[in-house]
């Protein structure tokens, strides 16, 4: 709280310049509202002090880190929750209230879908090799995220294997060790909650072309971003003399 004073009064110094608000982010994934209540709590007496201070003071941005269902098990927090438990300190503010809560919007609304190019074993692992990769969706290697994988077309049974991509890279894996549906070569499967820090993350990794996006209502559907070429790859390149 002392750095940010800091700030503000160093802000507040400086010409063509307004206090007009703070932000808040204590986190993302997060199941519980009780922790939004609490640093909210914190903050409660520092926003009233930058009001008493800075007559332009008139927002506080609470983040967001809204948590959804990437697994079974897990509880989404609520809206209704999440207002309860911070609404009584928002109301004694005054302020104008923003919020970030992208993950809880479009966390769940999209899936990624890749087709089984063959199922390795070794003897002691299990290996299915998708076209999908890192580059792709990148938070299970980074984060070591879940994302729950579903067969477009059902078949009985499951096991135990990892999902992978075709890259050279000991990172590139979708899912590790897990139970998976039993998939054969041509087989497509969807890795669920892929909305949210699935395609902003994407990247051309190993010169690979990113998937084209497709938006579905009901039974209609649209192609709202087109694949990508080897052409788009090489469009900002140019060749000396």
């Amino acid at each position: 709280m002392e750095r940010v004073a800091k700030a503000c009064r160093t802000a507040a110094g400086l010409p063509n310049v307004e206090i007009v608000g703070i932000h808040m982010h204590i986190g993302s994934q997060i199941l519980s509202a009780q922790p939004f209540a609490d640093a909210l709590q914190k903050l409660a007496g520092f926003c009233g002090e930058l009001k008493a201070k800075y007559h332009s003071f008139r927002y506080v941005d609470i983040g967001g880190g809204i948590g959804i269902q990437y697994q079974a098990g897990q509880k989404p927090l609520s809206p209704k929750a999440y207002a309860a438990k911070v609404m009584p300190v928002l109301k004694r503010l005054g302020l104008s209230v923003v919020m970030e809560p992208g993950r809880y919007l479009v966390g769940n609304s999209a899936v990624l879908v890749c087709r089984v190019q063959y199922v390795k074993h070794n003897g002691k692992k299990t290996f299915v090799v998708v076209d999908a990769a890192m580059n792709d969706l990148i938070r299970p290697m980074l984060y070591e995220a879940h994302h729950d994988v579903l067969p477009v077309m059902r078949r009985k049974g499951v096991f135990r294997a990892d999902l992978v991509g075709p890259i050279c890279e000991s990172g590139d894996f979708l899912a590790l060790d897990r139970d998976l549906p039993v998939a054969e070569e041509n087989d497509l499967l969807a890795l669920t909650s892929a909305g949210a820090y699935g395609f902003t993350m994407a990247s051309n990794y190993n010169s690979r072309p990113r998937p084209a996006e497709i938006m579905v209502d009901e039974k209609q559907s649209f192609v709202v971003r087109k694949r990508e070429t080897w052409k788009d790859l090489v469009r900002g390149e140019i060749l000396p003399g």
